[in-house]
C-alpha cells in the first residue's frame, strides 16, 4: 500500500447459518428447520430468525440444502437456444420460464449461435452445475454425448428441431407443411416464379422447410429452378444481397419465400430498397415484430411459439416429477397470417428491364 492510500477493506465471508442462531438466540437446527419451510416452526421463532438472517445478509447454499435433502434437487433448469436476441428464441425462452416460475423453478438460459461445440459446452456446464434438466434448441447432429447424463438422471426435452443419437422428448412445428402452405399460398395469387431464401439447409428445420417448398412445387406442375434457390445462413445482410441478385436475373422471381425470420427481415429491407414491396410477393416463414405494421403487412407462416415452449416445459416437468413412460414427440401446427405482402398477384410483376435498373449493393 502506498502512503496516503486508504486501506483496502478486508474480504468478508459468507455469514453461515452458526452466525444467525447465534444472533436469534436459537439452534442451528432451528434455523435450518426455518431456511427449508418446515411448517411446524413456532411463527415467532420463524419472525426472529428470519430478521436475524435479514441483519447479517445471509442467503442459504440452495444446492447444498436441495441435495441433503435426498432428491438432489436444484430448483434450476437450463435452455439452450439459438440466439436469445432472436425474437423466435426470445419468446420461446420466456415461455418456458412461465411455467417454471409457477413451479419456483429458476431458467438458466444460453445461446448456441449455431456451434455443436458450444452447444456440448453450454449443456456440460449446466449439468455440472446440477440443472434438474434441460430444453434445448440444439445446434448439433450428434447428441450421444448426452446419453450418460440422460441415464444418471438428467431429464432432457428438445424443442424446435429432433436430437440425433438420442432418445428423447421433442416438441417441433410442422415445418414442411408450414412451407407447403407458403408455397400454395402464392400459386393461388398466379406466382410460377416463387424464389426460396433460408438458412443454412445443415439445419433440420431449414431442410424440412425446403422440402416444403419442393414439394409444393412439384405438386403444381411447376419446374424447379435451382437458379431462384439461395440458403444464405441466418444473416440479413447476406440475405439483403442474395435478394437484390435475384430481382436481377434476366427472369426475377415474382414472389419469395423467406423460411426463416432474420432471413425475412433482410429480404424486406431489399423489397424496401429497391422499391418493390408492392410488386414482389412475399411469405414468411416465423413472424417477428412490427410485421403487421408495415406496407404492405408482412404475411408469414406463423408458429406457435408459446406452444412450443409450454408443452416442452410441461414435458420436462412430468419427467422430473417421476414419469417414466415412453419419449414422446409432439408437432405443433403452423398458421397463414395474410397481411397483404402474400396477397400480391403475379399480375403486379414489373417490366424486366424496370427491375434490373435498380442499384446492386457494393
Amino acid at each position: 500500500m502506498t502512503q496516503g492510500e486508504p486501506p483496502s477493506p478486508s474480504p468478508r465471508s459468507r455469514p453461515t447459518m452458526r452466525e444467525v442462531a447465534a444472533l436469534a438466540g436459537v439452534a442451528i437446527k432451528t434455523v435450518s428447520r426455518v431456511v427449508n419451510e418446515v411448517p411446524t416452526v413456532d411463527p415467532a421463532i420463524v419472525a426472529r430468525v428470519r430478521e436475524a438472517a435479514d441483519k447479517l445478509g445471509y442467503r442459504p447454499n440452495l444446492t447444498a440444502s436441495s441435495l441433503r435433502r435426498g432428491d438432489g434437487r436444484t430448483a434450476t433448469i437450463g435452455m439452450l437456444v439459438e440466439d436469445s436476441a432472436n425474437p423466435f428464441s426470445a419468446a420461446l425462452s420466456r415461455t418456458v420460464e412461465n411455467v417454471a416460475r409457477e413451479r419456483g423453478v429458476l431458467v438458466l438460459v444460453g445461446s448456441l449461435d449455431e456451434d455443436p461445440a458450444r452447444e456440448r459446452e453450454l449443456a456440460r456446464a449446466l449439468i455440472d452445475r446440477r440443472v434438474d434438466g434441460l430444453v434445448i434448441v440444439p445446434a448439433g447432429r450428434d447428441h450421444s454425448y448426452l446419453i450418460s447424463e440422460q441415464r444418471s438422471g438428467t431429464c432432457l426435452v428438445f424443442v424446435d428441431r429432433e436430437p440425433s443419437l438420442l432418445d428423447a422428448d421433442t416438441v417441433v412445428s410442422d415445418n414442411r407443411q408450414g412451407a407447403v402452405t407458403a408455397v400454395n399460398h402464392l400459386l393461388k395469387a398466379g406466382h410460377r416464379r416463387i424464389a426460396y431464401l433460408g438458412d443454412r439447409a445443415t439445419i433440420s428445420t431449414a431442410a424440412q422447410r425446403f422440402d416444403g417448398y419442393r414439394h409444393a412445387l412439384e405438386v403444381g406442375h411447376i419446374e424447379y429452378d435451382d437458379q431462384i434457390v439461395r440458403h444464405t445462413g441466418a444473416s440479413e445482410e447476406s440475405t439483403i444481397t442474395a435478394t437484390e441478385r435475384l430481382l436481377a436475373l434476366p427472369d426475377p422471381p415474382t414472389a419469395l419465400f423467406t423460411s426463416q425470420n432474420v432471413v425475412t427481415i433482410g429480404a424486406v429491407r431489399a423489397l424496401r430498397a429497391l422499391g418493390l414491396q408492392d410488386t414482389v410477393a412475399h411469405v414468411g416463414f416465423d413472424d417477428f415484430p412490427l410485421a403487421d405494421i408495415l406496407s404492405p403487412g408482412i404475411s408469414v407462416i406463423a408458429q406457435d411459439v408459446e406452444q412450443l415452449g409450454r408443452t416442452a416445459a410441461e414435458m420436462l416437468f412430468r419427467r422430473l416429477d417421476g414419469d417414466r413412460s415412453p419419449t414422446r414427440a409432439v408437432t405443433i401446427p403452423t398458421r397463414l397470417i395474410e397481411r397483404g405482402s402474400g396477397e400480391i398477384t403475379a399480375l403486379a410483376r414489373p417490366p424486366r428491364a424496370s427491375i434490373r435498373r435498380f442499384p446492386r449493393r457494393a
